[in-house]
């Protein structure tokens, strides 16, 4: 199983922000409250309203090549920084942003009314709706990702939703002492939901999706699915959800992806995480693989560390992904010729090796060279390397 470093990777980068002084999590204070969101169909409409008071909510279309680049909230929250990342994408080839709507920490990054801590960790962003326009102002398209079924405040609030420690029926951690949703657990799927109709919203073009699976890091063999059936897969589960989401959103005018583990384009298994590439193609406008060479186990595709290996680690997985996903549109008997939904995520930090322009240019190469377009850069410290971009 290959480790998946994004939760710590984010952590670590909000270290460099010192100005972030959310620590641990206090003890919850318990709400009585419903598992559903009060953002009803005609709150949704009331935040509309709002945000056109004051800005008017216009949206994007996709743009073809997206180039993006990855915000915490937290740094979105800093008008110096958030101005200096800005001021990178309109001066080099990027023309797309991902900023945080709900991180790990399970922090909703805008003023909402969902369940929350009292205290809690993460960031939020008082005039997102305002620096979303700014962005699109300057022709940026900007994508929401949401955090989904790892949240360590939602299972705090409402741990019976929680995926279960077997032994003593408390909520399970993982190696890093995160906890997760169960994937089953259908009233959490609902606060999902209305968290996306709300971001879309504030003027989001799309949002993406991460951490859609199950747990892999942790003592696997004490976890305890109280809400996933026993009659169904893992991956089934998943694709149920993916399914609930679709059918939810789809009445909105609003592009939607999914952040898979990079090997999901080279396994035919689900991995254990009920992740398959196949059973997200069908639900989603984009599938991102989160190929960084770093997070690829020794001796993958014969390399002693993949990591040293930027170029061939991310032309073996996307060209690999790109023939299944022409597989399955054969299959479904849809046209070969439709332009792929693939989008990768890349990497532009050091770990494993250290990354430079070369590095992360020989990654942009291998997804060109694979057959596709697009890409998204990752930095969870948001520091980017200008000198691999070419300048607008």
């Amino acid at each position: 199983m290959m480790a998946d470093w994004r939760s710590t990777l984010v952590w670590a980068g909000g270290i460099v922000l010192l100005f972030i002084c959310l620590t641990a999590v206090a003890a919850p204070q318990f709400m009585k409250i419903n598992y559903s969101s009060p953002f009803t169909d005609e709150r949704l409409a009331g935040v509309a309203a709002e945000s056109t008071s004051v800005v008017k909510v216009v949206y994007l279309p996709t743009p073809e090549p997206l180039k993006a680049l990855y915000m915490t909230s937290c740094v979105a929250g800093t008008a110096f920084w958030r101005n200096e990342l800005k001021n990178l994408i309109e001066t080099t080839e990027l023309n797309a942003i991902v900023i945080d709507i709900k991180d790990f920490t399970g922090r909703v990054a805008f003023p909402n009314e969902f369940p929350k801590l009292a205290f809690q960790r993460g960031c939020t962003v008082s005039d997102l709706k305002q620096f979303v326009a700014a962005l699109h102002t300057s022709g940026i398209y900007v994508i929401g990702r949401i955090s989904v079924f790892q949240d360590a405040s939602y299972t705090q609030l409402f741990p019976e939703l929680a995926v279960k420690n077997k032994i003593d029926g408390g909520v399970w951690l993982d190696h890093k002492g995160l906890s997760f949703i169960d994937v089953g657990a259908k009233p959490y799927w609902e606060y999902i939901v209305q968290i996306s109709k709300d971001a879309y919203a504030l003027g989001f073009d799309e949002l993406n999706y991460d951490y859609v699976r199950y747990p892999s890091d942790g003592n696997m063999e004490n976890v305890s699915y109280a809400w996933s059936s026993a009659s169904s897969t893992r991956a089934d589960m998943l694709e149920s959800f993916f399914s609930y989401l679709h059918e939810n959103l789809q009445t909105y005018n609003l592009k939607t992806s999914v952040d898979l583990f990079g090997m999901t384009m080279t396994v035919s298994h689900d991995m254990g995480i009920g992740q398959l590439f196949e059973k997200a193609l069908p639900y989603f406008d984009y599938v991102s693989p989160m190929v960084y060479p770093s997070h690829y186990p020794a001796t993958w595709g014969g390399f002693a560390n993949p990591a040293e290996h930027p170029y061939e680690v991310v032309k073996i997985a996307m060209s690999r992904g790109l023939e299944r996903e022409q597989a399955w549109l054969l299959s479904n008997n849809l046209a070969t010729s439709t332009t792929s939904k693939l989008r990768p995520w890349l990497q532009d930090f050091d770990l494993g090796a250290t990354y430079g322009p070369d590095q992360v240019r020989a990654q942009i190469q291998a997804t060109y060279d694979s057959g596709l377009t697009s890409w998204m850069l990752w930095s969870a410290a948001n520091r980017y390397t200008k000198e691999a971009l070419l300048l607008d």
